[in-house]
């Protein structure tokens, strides 16, 4: 198996699979990531994929992950174009499991939708995505490999909180303007990525999320009550594009709510956190 990018959700599947025995590889960016991961027993790779230089993997009937995220800019994805092509000498992987972003919906007003909704991304981190699960697919066709794509909604979990945020005393929508944002806990995340991999169908769409979407300001006042920090400010959507970054605020423009039906029925995932109401509070220090 092989982990692509193995940074916070990478390093937890890999300790998941390696617990049951298996043999696990990881691809990553620097050296001293690579050194992290052989500590914990990983086989670990250093290569920079915009480098676009012959990788020193055999893929061939590989299990991969592939979780390393697009460039910064543009609009497209020329990483994991560069990464198929290595796949062409290193030999036709197996399967591949790729985790893209649930942004490639664009806004849709707070609906419920499933993985057949139209693909309307609005901001370009949402298209390089969009544009990644494109290349994939042609990839798919020319070489037979089974391929899988996770619409991966917003990851928490223990070290993964917006701690600082909270103390630096920030901003949040009033509640009842506040849009519809998804989410999952890191430990079920893990666990879709899995039951993806072993039970998926080859082609499939599925949401990793946990079904019970609420919103920004819902996420962060939960946090607030549970570590004690100051309950941060709320004011108008109006009022917010003035006070939040570009950044921020086209999260806030965009409103859905994700069925994760699909992970249920198909991939017969249980969720441990099926809420931030029980998710949150695992995520605690002396939880």
């Amino acid at each position: 198996m092989l982990i692509v990018g193995c940074g916070y959700l990478g390093t937890r599947l890999a300790r998941d699979y390696l617990s049951r025995g298996e043999r696990v590889s990881a691809l990553v960016r620097s050296e001293g990531s690579a050194e992290r991961l052989r500590a914990l027993g990983i086989t670990a790779y250093a290569s920079d994929l915009d480098q676009r230089v012959p990788l020193p993997l055999d893929t061939e009937g590989e299990k991969i992950f592939y979780f390393a995220p697009p460039p910064d800019a543009g609009v497209a994805d020329p990483r994991i174009r560069g990464f198929l092509a290595s796949c062409e000498t290193g030999g036709a992987p197996r399967r591949l499991v790729y985790a893209s972003t649930t942004g490639v919906y664009g806004d849709r007003g707070g609906e419920w939708i499933d993985e057949t909704a139209p693909l309307r991304p609005q901001a370009d981190r949402a298209r390089r995505r969009l544009d990644a699960e494109n290349a994939l697919r042609v990839w798919s066709a020319r070489t037979f490999a089974d391929i899988l794509v996770l619409r991966v909604a917003g990851i928490y979990g223990p070290g993964r909180l917006p701690l600082e945020r909270l103390r630096q005393g920030m901003v949040l929508v009033r509640e009842d303007e506040a849009p519809f944002s998804n989410r999952i806990h890191i430990d079920d995340l893990v666990q879709v990525c899995a039951a993806a991999m072993e039970r998926g169908r080859a082609g499939e769409i599925y949401h990793a999320c946990d079904g019970n979407p609420s919103s920004m300001t819902d996420y962060f006042l939960r946090l607030a009550a549970l570590t004690g920090a100051p309950r941060p400010q709320t004011v108008s959507l109006d009022e917010a594009a003035g006070r939040l970054s570009p950044a921020m605020m086209s999260y806030l423009r965009e409103s859905r709510r994700l069925s994760n039906r699909k992970i249920r029925e198909e991939l017969g995932v249980w969720l441990r956190y099926p809420s931030l109401a029980s998710g949150l509070p695992a995520c605690m220090p002396d939880a």
